[in-house]
């Protein structure tokens, strides 16, 4: 007989309390991927359920399921910049852009299996069409800033600036962020510098840098 077929992944772009039945999942989802570089996050589920929470009640937030059957393996989370804390904030209003016009991409996370499998080209394209529909013309994401001589950098490692730059995605170093949290082997949270990276879906010139 032979070997069952895997089944096909389907993407569900879930909003509001639809949200909320899939809290564990995702939680678990950011606890076990977010332990691999470069973030190495040591992860509690019960600030997971809390943070991810928020997204059921931001009106213009969504997340993106990647799902196996019934099972969540993969998301992608976004919602209008205007909507998230003020330590994201702080970069786009300290250099003048229009933060109403701002999509914030905050994470995508993929269990190892499924990657590869352009899954995370279609996190982005359900995030841009999400933001297009809010009338969201600047799509932004951030990725957190290591020392190239950190100690838990796995050797061969690759980052994701060519997968990034290949989606439209520019970097952009003057836009900075500070968040926390505590790495494994930390005894404390502790801050972590995040820069930005950002994307025009009308392909709309980004505004320039300030001047240093």
């Amino acid at each position: 007989m032979p070997a069952a077929q895997p089944s096909p992944i389907t993407l569900q772009t879930v909003t509001g309390d639809a949200l909320l039945p899939w809290l564990p999942a995702v939680a678990a989802l950011r606890i076990a991927v977010f332990r691999e570089w470069p973030y190495i996050y040591d992860g509690d589920e019960a600030y997971e359920r809390t943070y991810l929470a928020r997204y059921a009640g931001k009106p213009g937030a969504a997340v993106v399921l990647a799902l196996d059957g019934a099972a969540c393996v993969g998301a992608s989370t976004c919602l209008p910049l205007a909507e998230e804390g003020p330590n994201v904030r702080a970069p786009f209003e300290a250099a003048g852009w229009p933060v109403d016009a701002v999509c914030y991409f905050g994470e995508s996370v993929l269990l190892p299996a499924y990657r590869g499998q352009g899954i995370g080209v279609k996190f982005f394209t359900a995030r841009e069409a999400h933001a297009a529909s809010l009338g969201l013309d600047i799509c932004a994401f951030c990725a957190v800033l290591r020392p190239e001589a950190h100690p838990s950098k796995p050797a061969g490692y690759v980052p994701l600036d060519a997968f990034w730059q290949h989606r439209g995605y520019l970097p952009r170093p003057d836009l900075v962020c500070t968040m926390r949290w505590q790495d494994f082997g930390e005894a404390a949270e502790t801050e972590k510098q995040l820069s930005f990276w950002a994307k025009s879906l009308s392909a709309a010139a980004l505004p320039p840098a300030a001047p240093p």
